[in-house]
């Protein structure tokens, strides 16, 4: 954990998705929230108020855009515009949950790319960087043509996992899409891996085929990037457990929990919910069941890291 940090020309300011992540990553680096101010009009127009100088500053800016997604990616793009306008020397995003990153692609006819048409607004507004926590699809790196700091959330739910000193243990991705993140997290632990194969007839709803490992009498964490509504985590725990797995544990990075997510954790055979805070809890989400991890010390090693212009990929293991 760094701390006692002095450089006058960091500026890191928070905006209205994750306050409280963003005043525990200044408490690490050593610095205090920049002063800074959101209102909205009468009809729902945003104005933002930067209340300290900040020209030839380096600004990193904390804000995931998650529900409401729109509102968020807007006070973002509004913040950006004034500090360019306020000569800020760079504006680096700080975005641990990059929404509308599951529309990375045309699935079908007539299908915007959204993830991208975000990078664009990004870049457009004066962005200079963006630093971000594991994105649904890696290659949405491409889209922006700025640098971006991709972390990974995989080394903080593995050390957590890894005090529990489970005896025998299997590391399943939920689907064929995650087996690198669930490989990453069985190499960290030692163990080996195993795989949802199923079917998604259509979005938000999935249907488990088949399971492809051995999990007879292992204790089966379960590991993805997002979880929303948790159709398919719970489905994948019900299975797991079905088919003679010992106990299941799931986690996440980025805990969206939303429509029937939380009652359907409560009603699975999942033992315990690990996500990270890139996207608060709110008090109906912070179950027995869930437990929440603080993403603030690898965020605040990588803010100080890119503005020393030293490697973070020491960060990675």
């Amino acid at each position: 954990m760094a701390t006692g940090y002095k450089d006058p020309s960091l500026k890191v300011f928070s905006l209205n998705s994750n306050p409280s992540l963003a005043k525990e990553i200044a408490e690490n680096i050593g610095t205090e929230l920049g002063k800074c101010s959101v209102s909205t009009f009468s009809d729902g127009e945003i104005q933002i108020n930067i209340e300290e100088s900040i020209r030839g500053c380096d600004v990193y800016v904390v804000q995931s855009t998650c529900a409401p997604v729109n509102q968020h990616i807007m006070e973002l793009l509004i913040m950006i515009d004034a500090l360019k306008r306020a000569s800020a020397r760079t504006i680096n995003i700080v975005m641990p949950y990059y929404g509308y990153a599951r529309q990375d692609r045309k699935a079908r006819s007539r299908e915007p790319i959204t993830s991208k048409l975000v990078a664009n607004l990004l870049q457009t507004a004066g962005a200079t960087r963006v630093l971000m926590l594991d994105l649904h699809a890696p290659q949405i790196q491409g889209f922006f043509d700025i640098p971006i700091d991709h972390l990974v959330g995989v080394p903080i739910l593995s050390d957590y996992f890894e005090e529990k000193n489970f005896d025998d243990i299997v590391i399943v991705s939920p689907d064929h899409g995650g087996v690198t993140r669930a490989r990453k997290m069985a190499d960290h632990l030692k163990a080996p891996i195993a795989i949802i194969d199923k079917r998604r007839p259509r979005p938000n709803v999935s249907e488990v085929m088949n399971i492809v490992g051995n999990i007879e009498g292992k204790t089966a964490i379960l590991i993805d990037d997002i979880i929303d509504t948790a159709g398919t985590i719970t489905l994948a725990a019900n299975a797991l457990v079905e088919n003679g797995a010992r106990e299941v544990y799931a986690c996440c990075t980025h805990p969206v929990l939303s429509g029937p997510a939380i009652e359907r954790i409560e009603n699975s055979k999942i033992k315990e919910l690990v996500v990270t805070n890139t996207i608060p809890l709110s008090e109906d989400k912070k179950i027995d069941k869930v437990t929440e991890l603080s993403v603030a010390p690898l965020i605040s090693e990588a803010i100080i890291r890119v503005h020393e212009f030293k490697s973070i990929s020491i960060l990675f293991d």
